[in-house]
């Protein structure tokens, strides 16, 4: 269940709170102390207190989407609200972590859910991205959602989609977790990580959860839909690579009619796997096996050339940004093949690859940038913080045997002068000790320890987090 956490700092101290997402989904496995919701990995199983024949029909129903908003906090017209990737968030009050309100997007525009990876312009204009299922077929569909509030009780109000892309493949859509925005341009990464529409619909008749229907195809390419934010329209020009898979992106910007593109990714797409709640049960030598064969995730840069042509050559790269060595080949009208730059130098594989990827956001977001932040994974959860330097592919890292962090988030020194002027800041839990866990401050630009804030309990390993100030 979605748990909310707090670490408050002021004056020298930091205190601590958490509390349940007090969500429907909360309520009813509360009330009837099991799980009752399906969700991803999870099924629910009839009620036994039914009759037979009331658990046979209760198999035919389709599954519901959760309100277990347990992935990350996202803001919209200056509220806060915690998210997954249904149709349904929550508003939250970030002082007291109160549940306030329930808010569906489907109320407000024709979609089934989005991501937990909103872009934010600086004036405040939101956009994200849905899927919509329709007698046509799947469609991805780009959001967008105005900075203002008309009234105090206003939530989406004035949310409009942008921008509808049709899957290839009409039944069966590419799962994403986020997108890439620069200036003026979103970009949809459509991947060969597949949802079965069919085996998702019919998963509570066969007792299986929604990840049974999520599945990679490596004969697939990779496809880069480049959509212009400020008129909605797709470009004609279609960008193929390899198949990959990623989760994350780290920036996105352009350079002198390039859209220059980094984000975290591996040439494997079984990565779900890896959380099958029977591996996290292994120890010994059969958890070691699911560390040795997990697929790795590194950063990676990618370099879209948007002036495309009849006149543009083909066969040759047209990338003549001197600092990359991405390369974007036109291998048809309207088709560019592109292959990507490493982000990093050989010593990232002895961290296991880096994702949770964070920036200097507010300033750095849709510009170019020099230094990212991460977690490294020799394990199944972040075991390390790395800082990685674009410019020299060095990195600087953080680590503990035993420790293992979590997203690091970046937050600037007031009036910060330099990109990496500010501090770290990391969840630490300690799971060979108990009730141990701890805050973490680390100088951004040295990746020195500042300090420690220890809580006397045990908190779970937690996806992302936000940073506000003057709460």
């Amino acid at each position: 269940m979605a748990l909310l956490h707090q670490f408050k700092i002021e004056d020298g101290q930091v205190t601590y709170k958490s509390r349940f997402l007090n969500s429907d989904c909360y309520k009813a496995n509360t009330e009837y102390n099991r799980i009752v919701v399906s969700e991803f990995g999870t099924v629910c199983m009839p009620d036994p207190c039914k009759n037979f024949f009331q658990r046979f029909l209760s198999r035919f129903e389709l599954p519901k989407p959760t309100d277990n908003a347990s992935v990350s906090f996202v803001q919209y017209k200056g509220d806060y609200y915690v998210s997954t990737e249904t149709n349904f968030m929550h508003k939250i009050d970030p002082d007291t972590l109160q549940t306030k309100e329930k808010v569906d997007w489907s109320k407000f525009i024709a979609v089934n859910g989005a991501t937990a990876h909103p872009h934010v312009d600086p004036d405040g204009t939101t956009y994200n991205m849905g899927n919509s299922y329709t007698a046509k077929g799947a469609f991805y569909n780009i959001i967008q959602v105005p900075p203002e509030k008309h009234s105090p009780n206003d939530t989406l109000d004035g949310a409009k989609v942008i921008c509808s892309i049709p899957s290839v493949d009409k039944g069966k859509p590419s799962y994403y977790h986020s997108f890439a925005m620069s200036e003026n341009y979103v970009v949809f990464i459509e991947q060969p990580i597949k949802m079965d529409l069919l085996k998702i619909v019919t998963g509570k008749l066969r007792g299986k959860g929604i990840s049974d229907g999520v599945y990679w195809d490596p004969k697939l390419d990779t496809v880069f839909h480049v959509i212009n934010k400020h008129t909605g329209k797709l470009s004609s020009v279609k960008y193929y690579t390899k198949a990959l898979s990623t989760f994350h992106q780290i920036n996105c910007y352009e350079d002198n009619g390039f859209l220059v593109m980094d984000m975290c990714s591996s040439d494997d797409g079984k990565a779900i796997n890896n959380y099958m709640v029977q591996n996290l049960r292994k120890s010994g030598d059969d958890l070691d096996e699911v560390y040795n064969t997990m697929c790795r995730v590194f950063p990676r840069r990618f370099v879209l050339p948007l002036n495309i042509d009849t006149n543009t050559p083909s066969e040759q790269n047209l990338n003549t940004l001197v600092y990359s060595k991405a390369t974007a080949i036109k291998t048809a009208k309207n088709q560019i093949y592109c292959k990507h730059e490493d982000l990093h130098g050989d010593d990232l594989h002895e961290f296991g690859g880096l994702e949770f990827p964070q920036i200097n956001y507010a300033k750095y977001n849709t510009r170019p940038y020099r230094y990212f932040y991460g977690c490294g994974f020799r394990h199944l959860v972040g075991d390390s913080l790395i800082k990685m330097d674009l410019q020299s592919k060095k990195m600087k890292v953080w680590q503990y045997p035993g420790l293992y962090p979590s997203e690091p988030v970046f937050v600037p020194s007031p009036d910060a002068m330099e990109e990496d002027d500010g501090v770290i800041l990391s969840v630490v839990i300690t799971p060979n000790k108990d009730k141990s866990t701890f805050l973490l401050v680390l100088d951004a630009k040295s990746f020195e320890e500042m300090g420690r804030a220890e809580v006397p309990v045990n908190i779970p390993y937690g996806f992302h987090g936000a940073f506000q100030a003057g709460i």
